[in-house]
């Protein structure tokens, strides 16, 4: 699968930082790939998707983008930004109420000037067909919109992960485990396409968005691959999704915590805390071998910690 030459809007290769204190709390080499450090608003895995789907829209001559997400998206903030430096605009559409003060992501997307349409959706496929409807709405008020779904998890986005795969085996080519949250599902689809059957196991961590990802995943990591191409075995761990998406549990408090206090690694309350819990579970369970290489692939979200809604669980002592 082909498409238009990427926009380089994100700053990689990415540094594969090794975290010597947290690989003696854990019993394994620990290696941290730091897709929070991409760039474009403070960076996260969604720039690495935008270079592809900016320059598909631009391909087609499109003037608007239009996607969606949770209330503290970091792909719409991301979108936005990308938008932006594309000289486009934006709309966005967020699950839920509005919020009465904005704050994190939502603060961040307004700066960047996006137009926000708060739907009050909660499920998934609900915000799926909200982005669809805004695209179309657009169109016939004489816009060329270009629809995003949720995450970016669409070709030209998971291209991106299977690039990114690649770029961690040149880095590192005796990587025995990577674990990854696992949101909307193309990052990992991306990663199993990229890593094919001769790389790393891969563990998409589900945070509670997607409810198919067990399905999708696979889905898109084959189309990724292409006729005759081979992807690794989808393996979607569900048991740290906590209380539901964007809900912070005990263990991703706990995540959060050890990963700030042990290696001043800083993640965030919605994905990769949920992830971090989860790698650390599968590790004391005995799945992953003692002194295995493990890969926790950082997708970013920072600007979540400094939502309202998280302040008193990220400042607990």
């Amino acid at each position: 699968m082909t498409g238009p030459a990427p926009v380089p809007l994100s700053h990689t290769p990415t540094p594969l930082d090794g975290a010597p204190r947290l690989s003696d709390a854990l019993g394994v080499e620990l290696l941290v790939k730091r897709d929070d450090l991409t760039g474009l608003a403070l960076g996260g895995n969604k720039a690495r998707k935008l270079d592809h789907l900016l320059a598909d829209a631009l391909a087609r001559g499109c003037d608007v983008l239009v996607t969606g997400g949770g209330t503290q998206s970091n792909h719409v903030r991301q979108t936005a930004a990308a938008a932006r430096r594309a000289g486009l605009d934006c709309h966005a559409v967020l699950a839920g109420p509005e919020p009465p003060v904005p704050s994190g992501n939502v603060l961040l997307d307004l700066l960047l000037g996006a137009s926000i349409e708060h739907t009050g959706a909660t499920g998934y496929y609900e915000i799926e067909q909200a982005i669809e409807a805004a695209a179309e709405a657009l169109e016939r008020s004489g816009r060329r919109p270009y629809a995003i779904p949720i995450g970016g998890a669409s070709a030209p986005g998971v291209r991106a992960y299977a690039a990114a795969a690649r770029e961690l085996t040149g880095q590192r080519a005796d990587v025995d485990w990577v674990f990854v949250a696992d949101g909307s599902g193309g990052t990992h689809a991306g990663l199993l396409a990229g890593f094919g059957t001769s790389g790393p196991r891969v563990v998409g961590v589900d945070v509670g968005t997607r409810p198919d990802l067990d399905d999708v995943v696979p889905r898109l990591a084959a189309q990724a691959a292409g006729p005759g191409g081979s992807t690794g075995r989808c393996v979607v761990d569900h048991d740290h999704a906590g209380p539901a998406y964007g809900e912070l549990s005990p263990e991703a408090s706990d995540a959060l915590r050890l990963a700030a206090r042990t290696e001043g690694l800083l993640l965030d309350p919605v994905y990769t805390a949920k992830a971090f819990a989860a790698m650390r579970t599968w590790i004391r369970a005995g799945l992953v071998a003692p002194g295995a290489t493990v890969c926790f692939w950082h997708t970013g979200g920072h600007p979540a910690l400094f939502a309202s809604r998280y302040a008193t669980a990220v400042a607990a002592p």
